[in-house]
């Protein structure tokens, strides 16, 4: 998409991250001011539009592996922040999801409609883990039923179809902060956190945050942690902030104003506990960013796809009234940004080639629909 396509959407804020940087290596302020100014410079027959989120600055495996012990990684990510933060931008982004980023096992569903979708099918799942890439131990954490029926599956797929889950789920998904890996590599990740139970990667977290929310803090910026997606281990890995109590605990722990939230309601919503308007409600004045999109919970609920955004088990009036509210009580400066994440394919981008879970068509219906939401609170968006 260009940027007049983007203002065509009615968005005006844009989220973007330096995704040509490695992982680990510190941002300069030139190169921030020059994505900015490629962003910001406007003709002058052009509605303005705004760089303010920063989405990722990735964390490195080290931080997530040794918390404050990996003491150059954690200055290099502040000496990135301090360059988003010189050039005005309020919000960053993060994860703190070991090995692999958000994950799905097919980027191209097809939906009732005959749009796809993305979709999680946790016995894909279960057989990509136990017989593709014959995780140690990985039987041990499936019952007896659930590793029957991905040897079913498995032993159904072509080698193409197993080539393609194997390259969906190692190759790092657009968007994400992790490196893609090979079926080797991935076993060697996965031994480096051995011993690393949830325990301590959330000290590990927290001693991150310690480090760097009084950087944010003293420059105005929010750091927003963005929930694990899905809500729950894999691969037998720790997840740490895929509930409300998970947020609560990083909260109180630093209880610093800088360190925020990112509330999806995707990646929240897959959880049936997870009631998003409650959570909304707790964590108000920690939200700062907000990706709205929706789910919907098939069979036993471990496996899902991603429906349209007014669809599925996301109640999207609910949410947004309890953000609404939020923003009422701030200043203008300070409100929400939220974005319509994620979308089906659908119409002529069907024949494209488009980046996975960001189609445009797909999406601007996710946002026309969220405008219209807003519209009817009584909150137009600005």
């Amino acid at each position: 998409m260009t940027l007049d396509d983007v203002r065509q959407t009615g968005a005006t804020n844009i989220v973007s991250s330096l995704h040509q940087v490695p992982i680990g290596k510190a941002w300069t302020e030139n190169e921030v001011r020059e994505r900015q100014s490629l962003i910001e410079t406007t003709a002058g027959d052009r509605s303005p539009l705004v760089w303010s989120v920063v989405e990722s600055i990735p964390i490195p495996d080290a931080v997530k592996r040794k918390g404050g012990e990996a003491k150059a990684e954690i200055e290099a990510w502040i000496a990135s922040l301090e360059a988003v933060a010189a050039c005005g931008i309020p919000i960053v982004c993060y994860n703190f999801m070991p090995v692999v980023d958000w994950t799905r096992t097919d980027l191209d569903f097809v939906t009732p409609t005959g749009a796809t979708a993305m979709r999680f099918d946790h016995e894909r799942f279960a057989a990509f883990d136990l017989f593709v890439l014959e995780r140690p131990d990985a039987e041990k954490q499936y019952s007896a039923e659930d590793r029957e029926r991905a040897r079913v599956v498995f032993e159904a797929m072509s080698e193409e179809e197993i080539a393609e889950i194997t390259r969906i789920i190692t190759s790092a998904l657009p968007g994400s902060t992790t490196e893609p890996l090979t079926i080797p590599a991935f076993r060697e990740k996965l031994v480096a956190y051995s011993g690393i139970d949830a325990a301590r990667l959330r000290r590990h977290l927290i001693e991150f945050l310690e480090a760097v929310t009084p950087a944010a803090e003293a420059r105005g910026v929010k750091l927003t942690l963005h929930p694990d997606d899905p809500p729950r281990s894999l691969f037998g890995l720790p997840r740490i902030a895929s509930t409300g109590d998970d947020y609560a605990a990083l909260f109180d722990a630093v209880p610093s104003p800088a360190n925020g939230m990112c509330y999806c309601t995707g990646s929240l919503g897959v959880r049936a506990e997870n009631g998003l308007p409650a959570i909304a409600r707790r964590f108000a004045s920690r939200i700062h960013f907000a990706h709205l999109r929706a789910t919907t919970r098939e069979g036993d609920g471990r496996t899902f796809h991603e429906s349209a955004h007014l669809e599925g088990d996301v109640d999207m009036v609910a949410v947004l009234r309890e953000l609404v509210a939020e923003d009422k009580r701030r200043s203008a400066e300070d409100t929400i940004v939220f974005r319509s994440d994620h979308g089906h394919r659908m119409l002529d981008d069907l024949d494209k080639t488009v980046t996975p879970g960001y189609p445009a068509i797909g999406r601007m219906r996710g946002l026309a629909e969220l405008r219209g939401i807003l519209h009817a609170l009584g909150a137009p968006p600005n």
